[in-house]
């Protein structure tokens, strides 16, 4: 904190001693560390003071955000009843398709890719220009 070397620590001790005398010193020790703890608790209340401050600062600003973004899908979508509004209908096919029985599969591995593509989400409009991660790790012992 203020950067006291040993020559400079060994001055004050050496100043202290025939000021104070040796006979004084423990109280004075005692004093100055009371007065010290009394400063640390001090500033580490007014740091917590601040911190809370940029953080509710911060929290304000991210509802605000949230609130203009919730305004402008609102605005865009006013009853949610077309499907890009993401109508709870419109989630699910209007009727199921039947699964085949497992004996009447002639190629279960395509089979369960077909049923894997038809499960996979489907990005919103809003986020159709995100790029894509891949589903598969790459293999092990090649470098990437």
């Amino acid at each position: 904190m203020f950067d006291i070397g040993a020559s400079e620590l060994l001055v004050i001790v050496i100043v202290a001693i025939l000021v104070i005398g040796p006979k004084d010193m423990p109280r004075a020790m005692r004093t100055a560390g009371r007065w010290i703890g009394k400063m640390r608790r001090m500033s580490s209340h007014f740091r917590a003071g601040l911190d809370e401050m940029v953080r509710q600062a911060e929290i304000e600003e991210m509802e605000e955000k949230w609130a203009s973004r919730n305004r402008e899908i609102m605005a865009k979508y006013p009853d949610g009843a077309t499907p890009e509004g993401g109508s709870p209908e419109n989630l699910l096919p209007s009727e199921m398709e039947p699964l085949a029985a497992a004996g009447e599969v002639p190629d279960a591995d395509a089979a369960a890719e077909a049923a894997i593509k038809r499960a996979a989400p489907v990005k919103a409009p809003e986020h159709a220009d995100e790029p894509t991660l891949p589903l598969d790790p790459p293999p092990p012992g090649k470098d990437a």
